[in-house]
């Protein structure tokens, strides 16, 4: 088992939406550690917020397992294309989509680039999200509740919507939920109400696509290493992230990638409809 980073880290903070690279420590996404074994063979992968953080790590995982890769990202280019290469080193195609999942519209087009550069979808990994603390609910602007919202569950509809005419049976679609859909954090309230309502959208879509052999499932993680917490959070509760966890720690996003990759994989034709905790031995009942 390796050693991973352990609270205290350095007091730091970085204007939304951030870069991994400004982090210390800087994340491990698997970029030394993961090794492939043809578990998802030629497919064709589209995952939001795969610049950095969860989404980086499982862009690195699928292109080792053998899928091409659509990264979409709001405008971190240098950590997109950093994300970009180590796809495209692993011997896999990649297509980078900048721009804001907020919109439907643009939503409708980075599938249909997609759709148009692999010829299908196989994989769909809706897990780009918005978030900012507030400690009281006087405090939380409208804008920046309807702007979590557009973006962690609105822009969710709108790609699924859009990118089942492109995938056949088999196919899988793999939402980022949170351990804030059943314990959330009073300063995250926005963040928290989207979280549980990805985690309906998903079990509701998953009867409504199982006919047609297409699954859903979510991933729910508990603390996280990404560049959301120096972007999002004080100083001070970032020195202390992930801390009171069982673990004492918060996850690196490499130690989520496995979650990703069993659901999209062939093997696991009968997994639709389910929670996949990742929380560090922290219970979600």
């Amino acid at each position: 088992m390796r050693d991973y980073p352990k609270p205290p880290f350095p007091k730091q903070q970085q204007d939304l939406p951030g870069s991994f690279q400004k982090m210390d420590p800087v994340p491990d996404h698997g970029e030394e550690s993961w090794r492939g074994a043809n578990r998802l063979e030629g497919m064709k992968a589209l995952i939001t917020g795969g610049d950095s953080g969860i989404g980086r790590a499982v862009a690195i995982a699928y292109a080792r397992e053998g899928a091409d890769v659509a990264i979409a990202y709001l405008d971190e280019t240098d950590d997109a294309q950093s994300t970009a290469q180590l796809i495209r080193d692993a011997g896999r195609e990649c297509l980078t989509l900048p721009g804001d999942i907020s919109d439907p519209e643009h939503c409708r087009r980075i599938v249909a680039e997609t759709a148009q550069k692999f010829g299908r979808i196989d994989i769909l990994v809706n897990n780009a999200a918005h978030q900012e603390t507030f400690d009281q609910i006087e405090e939380i602007p409208d804008e920046e509740w309807q702007y979590t919202f557009a973006t962690n569950i609105h822009a969710m509809f709108y790609l699924t919507k859009a990118a089942v005419p492109h995938m056949k049976p088999g196919s899988a679609i793999i939402n980022t939920a949170s351990i804030n859909a059943d314990n959330p954090s009073p300063n995250l309230l926005a963040y928290a109400t989207t979280k549980g309502a990805i985690q309906n959208f998903t079990m509701g879509l998953a009867q409504m696509l199982a006919e047609r052999g297409i699954r859903a499932n979510v991933v729910a993680p508990g603390p996280v290493w990404t560049p959301l917490i120096p972007a999002s959070m004080d100083p001070e509760k970032v020195s202390k992230f992930g801390e009171n966890y069982p673990m004492k720690r918060p996850a690196q996003p490499v130690e989520l990638a496995s979650a990703y990759v069993m659901l999209a994989e062939p093997m696991s034709s009968y997994v639709s409809g389910a929670t996949i905790a990742v929380t560090g031995g922290k219970p979600m009942i």
